[in-house]
């Protein structure tokens, strides 16, 4: 039979008569459960998962809970210029940035060629998304990490960049979760509100486009005279450009940085399919400067913002280095300025009311602070500067030294905190060669007095007792003096520099109010609050820091009294009687190598620092180029510092309670030679005598050596309203008049014949004392 039959297949298995066997089945084999490790893995998996699940409920809670607190959508916000006010220390509007320069363009007169720039650079998928963009958010997050950004390297979308603009601050420490969150619910909100089309008109009308222009209408005409459909495709390119870096992509001071700026926005439209390579490669090759309008006048400036201008643009720079953008938030800044005394010294220093210049090129700074809290009262910058808008503010420029208004800072001051001396301390003014050079120190006017006391030393203002003063002390203690004092520089000062520091007029009076106050340094502050669009307010102020003791403070003020007061002293024109001030001269003659080319009383810069316990004025006079010929102080318009000090000060302290300075309970009064002086407890020398009168230096009359005892606040009311006509053509003070032309070089700075530089910077490097064969710093 064949096998394959399958009847004979079963009947092989299955004999008659035998019972089938029953195989048994064999069990399943049992799976190996992982050991240990795997499961530990497998927990670890599961915990994540549950606490990503558990952080993301938590996320949207919070994000809602933030969401909940956002600010109302509002048509107005997005409209608005995002303006930023300034107001003076009274609430008063000082002026806004920008109002007057917007001109605002409708949807429909927007061209198409603009649009495909901004959303190409800014925002690709911007038809795409619904406010916010994951997919851009990714991608610029991995471009940010390769670096290849393709014109996209941040998340936000044009949504979030105009809520950004309407309602929220710029500042980098205000990007925190909380604003995160509602800039995202807004944007969602602002785009199920309205079409795209209206967004980016808000966008195009909304950005700041710089030098005060906000909208890109705006923009257009400023720079090239012409409406945004009259463009061609290199300029819109550059306009489209600007909003992210506009003082960056500017094309009249950056045009290489501009060009760049307008070949990415070329290239991202490429890259997005508006234009094509040869069109992009054609606007390319357009110089950027092409149609560029080249003068602009500022008629629109009002009288405020040019009497304002020097202090708002420190107003902006101090706005910076907060975090905030003046241009791009919406900010109410609330300053310390009084635009009265604004407005008085704007007076002072541009016309001949009060003062009479020799010409309009003389210029003038000023600052004026408040000793007790760090205010900055007003601040000039300049005269006769035109229709400038934040042009060069002098009062700030640190690039021309004081004089000998550092003697007090420098010599003196650290010699009675560190050395304890007393003001009858005996010093030489004999011949003084400076340490390790051949340079000789020589007085204005080129004699020796031979050893004087210290009152003398500062009120006569004579250089070689201060040098032998800053010795005594050492260059470390007195720099470690000044530093505290906000005097700040990269490099060790060098005795030199106790007749001279590289500063500015701002430095000086926020240095001398220290002197006013009893011996705490304020920072000087231009803001008192911030508040921005969202309504969030922030308050500003400068915590003093005591940097002297009492006692040297009031030592100092004492025998800054007579630099103003005694018939020998060099201040005596700033003399305001009845007032209760101390202060100090200064002034820089020319150095030897160009000292042949002017005339042999020619000095360079004039200064005068005074104070009274409201205020603390310094005043800075002198040519921006000193070197060139003519631009040189005579002995008259070297005067002009004390004298505008000397009205500031009447106009300010009018109406101001007026007292004398309260003698510290360790300062003990000595006469000594018929003169008052002073001496702290415990010091050397200090023996009590019996012409030591305490009752005598508690009272106003007996604490000064001033033969002015008035203090009623009334005359200087009454000096105010007779303020006379101060001339520069009356007779110059003893400071000037003295000088000898056989006197090599009075300069308290090294010799430089070129004209210093104008930076700002607070930080300078010390002057070398090499570069002179003498040295005669003016007083």
């Amino acid at each position: 039979m064949n096998k394959q039959n399958s009847n004979y297949s079963r009947a092989k298995r299955q004999q008659p008569g035998k019972r089938p066997v029953k195989r048994r089945r064999p069990l399943p084999k049992k799976v190996k459960r992982g050991g240990p490790i795997g499961t530990f893995f497998k927990r670890v998996f599961l915990s994540l998962i549950i606490l990503l699940e558990i952080g993301i409920a938590l996320g949207a809670t919070l994000f809602f809970m933030y969401a909940k607190n956002a600010p109302a959508l509002s048509e107005q916000n997005l409209r608005s210029s995002g303006t930023t006010t300034f107001y003076d220390a009274d609430n008063k509007k000082i002026m806004s940035l920008g109002t007057e320069n917007r001109r605002y363009v409708s949807s429909s007169q927007i061209p198409q060629q603009l649009k495909d720039a901004v959303v190409s650079i800014e925002d690709r998928r911007f038809y795409k998304h619904h406010g916010i963009d994951p997919i851009r958010i990714a991608g610029a997050a991995i471009a940010n990490v390769t670096g290849s950004s393709s014109g996209l390297q941040g998340g936000s979308t044009l949504d979030q960049q105009l809520i950004k603009l309407s309602y929220f601050s710029t500042k980098r420490s205000d990007q925190t979760l909380k604003r995160k969150a509602q800039e995202a619910w807004l944007a969602l909100k602002l785009d199920n509100a309205y079409s795209k089309d209206q967004i980016l008109t808000f966008y195009v009308n909304k950005v700041f486009m710089g030098f005060g222009n906000y909208g890109m209408q705006t923009a257009a005409h400023y720079y090239y005279g012409k409406s945004l459909n009259q463009l061609d495709l290199s300029q819109t390119a550059l306009i489209a450009g600007i909003p992210n870096a506009p003082t960056d992509y500017n094309p009249y001071s950056n045009p290489k940085l501009a060009t760049q700026r307008r070949n990415e926005v070329l290239n991202a439209m490429v890259e997005n399919k508006k234009i094509t390579t040869a069109q992009a490669e054609q606007a390319e090759a357009e110089n950027i400067s092409t149609g560029l309008v080249q003068e602009h006048n500022n008629q629109n400036t009002n009288n405020n913002e040019k009497v304002a201008d020097p202090y708002i643009k420190q107003v902006i720079e101090d706005l910076k280095s907060k975090g905030y953008n003046p241009y791009t938030n919406s900010l109410k800044v609330y300053t310390n300025l009084n635009m009265k005394v604004q407005q008085h010294l704007y007076q002072l220093a541009n016309t001949d009311n009060y003062i009479s210049y020799p010409d309009n090129r003389l210029q003038v700074a000023s600052t004026i602070v408040n000793p007790n809290n760090g205010a900055i009262v007003a601040m000039i910058g300049g005269r006769q500067t035109g229709n400038v808008t934040f042009g060069l503010n002098r009062a700030v420029q640190t690039d021309r030294t004081d004089g000998s208004t550092a003697k007090p800072l420098m010599d003196y001051g650290p010699a009675i905190e560190n050395l304890s001396w007393a003001t009858y301390q005996k010093l030489k003014d004999t011949k003084y060669i400076y340490p390790g050079t051949n340079i000789q120190l020589y007085d204005f006017d080129h004699q020796y007095q031979g050893t004087i006391t210290m009152r003398s030393a500062l009120t006569q203002s004579r250089n070689i007792p201060a040098i032998r003063a800053l010795q005594a002390v050492g260059i470390t203690k007195a720099q470690n003096f000044i530093g505290k004092l906000g005097f700040h520089y990269n490099k060790p000062l060098e005795f030199q520099n106790g007749i001279g520091l590289y500063s500015s007029t701002l430095q000086n009076a926020a240095a001398y109010a220290a002197f006013a106050n009893g011996g705490t340094y304020y920072k000087p502050t231009y803001v008192r609050s911030v508040e921005t669009n969202d309504g969030e307010t922030k308050n500003f102020s400068s915590s003093g820091t005591q940097v002297m003791q009492s006692s040297t403070a009031y030592m100092i003020t004492d025998m800054l009294k007579d630099v103003i007061s005694s018939p020998q002293g060099t201040g005596k024109l700033a003399n305001i009687s009845g007032l209760y001030q101390a202060g100090k001269t200064g002034t820089n003659s020319y150095p030897d190598d160009v000292a042949s080319k002017f005339p042999s009383n020619a000095d360079m810069d004039s200064w005068f620092n005074g104070y009274t316990k409201h205020y603390s004025v310094s005043v800075w006079v002198g040519y921006d180029h000193q070197y060139e010929a003519g631009n040189y102080l005579t002995p008259a318009s070297s005067e002009i510092a004390s004298y505008f000090y000397k009205n500031a000060m009447s106009f300010i302290s009018a109406g101001q309670t007026n007292t004398d300075w309260r003698r510290p309970s360790n300062v003990y009064v000595k006469y000594v030679n018929g003169v008052r002086e002073l001496y702290l407890a415990g010091s050397p020398g200090a023996g009590t005598t019996s012409a030591d009168s305490d009752d005598k230096a508690s009272s106003p009359a007996a604490s000064s050596s001033s033969s002015s005892s008035s203090s009623s606040s009334s005359s200087i009311s009454s000096i105010v309203s007779s303020s006379s006509v101060f001339s520069s053509s009356s007779s110059s003070s003893s400071s000037s008049s003295s000088s000898s032309s056989s006197t090599p070089s009075s300069s308290s700075e090294p010799s430089s014949s070129s004209t210093p530089s104008s930076s700002s910077s607070s930080s300078s490097s010390a002057p070398s004392s090499s570069s002179s064969s003498s040295s005669n710093p003016a007083q």
